[in-house]
């Protein structure tokens, strides 16, 4: 797979070092994170808005968690990524899973021919920016198809985080060599309309995995996995403080 000329030097390494996360993670791992309360409650917030008879792809699948569990509920899913090594170790797992090797900036899909594209924690890698591959998510939804959207929110940990960092004089970014950002509300709006979607929903999520970010009691032993304090917390907060302390922000969108 050929690099984008116009996306810059850091678009290779962070393929790169997906593909070195993927090959040290686990398929059963990542359905174990994926039954945490904090990912089934992401799941059933976006269910409703897809079709059961449609035709969908999560572009950026990694090990194809979501993939397997939808399928498993029904749902005709297909999975993409440019780390071919967690399509590779996704069909050791189960070589019956529909995966495609491709580039969420040059989908191998026809316009106007999905019913839903999924994206979980994908678009924040890109130092060119979310733009590009959202207008190629536009291009291949049907009308009425559905976009659902997961990015970090900057929120009070992450931005305490980044400023400390820069006081000590090093990048804001977790490795030089591997990109990842965060999205305010309204920058993500504005990246999701501007391609031309209208939007259904904008919610906060995954406030307890912010708590488990600090670490100390709001962590249990298990991979990822919070604490039953964080949990609790997690709650509260995501009641009287939604965006201070939101982890992520989930946004389902349609193409008119």
């Amino acid at each position: 797979m050929s690099q984008p000329p116009e996306f810059g030097p850091r678009y290779d390494s962070t393929r790169q070092a997906w593909e070195n996360i993927w090959d040290t993670a686990s398929v059963e791992r990542e359905l174990v994170e994926i039954d945490y309360a904090r990912s089934q409650k992401t799941i059933q917030t976006y269910l409703p808005y897809l079709n059961k008879d449609g035709i969908h792809l999560e572009a950026g699948s990694g090990l194809n968690a979501v993939v397997i569990t939808l399928r498993k509920l029904g749902y005709n899913i297909v999975g993409l990524d440019y780390a071919e090594k967690a399509l590779h170790t996704s069909h050791a797992y189960d070589h019956t899973l529909p995966l495609l090797v491709g580039d969420v900036h040059a989908l191998p899909h026809a316009t106007n021919s999905l019913d839903s594209y999924l994206s979980f924690g994908v678009l924040e890698h890109f130092e060119h920016g979310m733009s590009p591959a959202l207008a190629e998510a536009f291009r291949v939804l049907k009308p009425g198809g559905v976009l659902v959207l997961t990015i970090p929110y900057p929120n009070l940990v992450n931005r305490y985080v980044a400023w400390r960092r820069r006081t000590q004089g090093v990048t804001v970014l977790n490795d030089d060599d591997f990109y990842e950002s965060t999205y305010t509300r309204d920058a993500l709006v504005q990246n999701v309309t501007g391609v031309g979607f209208k939007l259904e929903t904008v919610q906060p999520t995954s406030h307890s995995y912010t708590l488990w970010g600090i670490g100390g009691p709001f962590r249990a032993k298990g991979y990822y996995q919070t604490s039953q304090l964080a949990e609790v917390m997690g709650e509260f907060l995501g009641a009287v403080l939604p965006w201070p302390f939101n982890f992520s922000t989930l946004v389902v969108a349609r193409k008119p």
